[in-house]
Formats: structure tokens, sequence, C-alpha cells
């Protein structure tokens, strides 16, 4: 599995399909890997060259001490890019990766054509909150998290059908560095672009899972309104849309980059 030096993280990625294609890059949410978008870069793969990679302080990626910041973790992205002498991709990022998408957008307009944010805010939560989060992850492990996860990342009828997708990605969250998540959890805290979706130029689209109890439909709504030529995709899905959905999420995507 590659990996490359981003200041003072590994960053774990892996690639599929045709260098020569489209750049499409991926980015994780809290407490998974780059394994949760496997229905994804299967479908992609075919007409556009897709970079997946673990979030600093997930998956494969070390994770140094924190806490981590947002701007960190948009600069892992562009200094992946660069890795990959890549000029221009689009990115779809989810909950976490998704404010990584708006940091993006903001920050660094002339690296993406397209910016897909889904299942997420410009402000996730509140900052207490997450500091509690974090210091509890420190304290008993992920544990207790991952025990509870499954109810807000998933609807029930997909957990009753699905229980072996929702098993792994338990184990995943279970299996992750506590200090990684812990230090996600403080960039989290941290983290409002509320103020900022306005200097926004870039295409989005906005997904929001329309039974999301993390980021809601609202949320959507709310950065949609303030960036400019955006769009927003409502779907039925709870917060790991991308997973609860893969065939309306895939096609929502596709239709948005192509256009």
């Amino acid at each position: 599995m590659p990996t490359f030096t981003s200041n003072d993280a590994q960053i774990n990625y892996q690639t599929f399909g045709d260098a020569s294609k489209p750049a499409l890059i991926f980015s994780n949410s809290l407490g998974t890997n780059y394994g949760m978008w496997q229905k994804q870069f299967n479908h992609f793969k075919q007409d556009y060259f897709v970079i997946c990679y673990d979030t600093r302080g997930h998956g494969a990626s070390s994770a140094p001490q924190g806490p981590y910041s947002l701007d960190q973790l948009g600069q892992d992205v562009i200094n992946l890019l660069d890795h990959l002498k890549i000029e221009k991709a689009a990115f779809c990022g989810i909950s976490m990766g998704g404010l990584t998408g708006q940091w993006l957008a903001i920050n660094k307009p002339e690296r993406f054509s397209h910016v897909i944010v889904c299942n997420t805010a410009a402000k996730i939560g509140q900052e207490q909150a997450w500091n509690e989060r974090a210091t509890l992850v420190r304290q008993q492990g992920l544990q207790p998290i991952a025990s509870t996860a499954a109810s807000r990342w998933f609807t029930e009828p997909f957990i009753q059908s699905n229980p072996t997708v929702v098993e792994n990605l338990q184990n995943d969250l279970e299996a992750g560095s506590t200090e990684g998540y812990a230090s996600c959890c403080e960039a989290l805290a941290k983290a409002d672009l509320r103020e900022q979706l306005k200097d926004i130029n870039v295409p989005v689209l906005v997904i929001a899972g329309q039974q999301d109890p993390v980021t809601t439909v609202v949320d959507g709504q709310f950065m949609q309104e303030r960036i400019a030529h955006s769009q927003l995709f409502e779907i039925n899905a709870s917060h790991i849309s991308n997973v609860e959905q893969p065939e309306a999420f895939n096609q929502a995507v596709q239709k948005f980059i192509a256009a």
C-alpha cells in the first residue's frame, strides 16, 4: 500500500483506474478508513483516476500527537495531489471529509474542478461535546463509541438487512487509533466555516441524508443557500449515505461532475 509523508504524518492512499483520466479523490468520515468508498471506487474507476486515502489518524495512516486542525486535514489533500503530480481534481468527502472539502473549496479553489460535500455541515456539533468525546476516547478507548455507532450511521432497516456491512465498519472504528480519533475530534471542535461559505466559487454539490440525525437536511440547506451556484441533493439515507444508498449516491456524483 503506497504512503507518502505530509508534514508530520504518513498518509496511506490507494489509486484505481487510469492515471490519464480526470482525477477524483474521496475523503472518509470520522472513525472509518478509505475502504468505506468501495462501492464508489469500483463504480468510478472506469471513467476516472480514483484516489482514496486514510485521513491522518485513521486506517493505515499514522496518528501523530494531536490536536489536529482542519487546516492540516485540508493541506494533507493538497500534499497528496502534489505527490501524485495532479494539478486539478474533483473532490468528494463525507462528514469530516465534507468539512475538509469546504476548506479546500475556500482555500485552494484552483486545485478543484468540482467539490461534493456529503452528510456534513459548515460547523458539525458543538465544541464542548467534541472535546468531551476526545477526552472519553483517550480514557476509555474506542469500544464505547463503536458500540453505538450504527444508530448514528445508518437507518434501522439498513442495520437489520446488512449486518455484515455494519459490523465491519464498527470493527474498523473499534480497531482504530484512539489518539487519531481524539485528535480529529479536536479538529472538529474548532472547525467553523459558516462565515466563509460565501467565498466559495468552485462548483459544489451538497448531499444531505433525509434521515441523518448528525448532519441534517437543514445543515445541507444552510450550506447550499450560502454557496453560489451550488446544488443540494437529498438522499433517503442516514449519516453514511454512500454505503446505505450507493446507487443513488453514485448517480448524483456522476451527474454533477459530468455536467
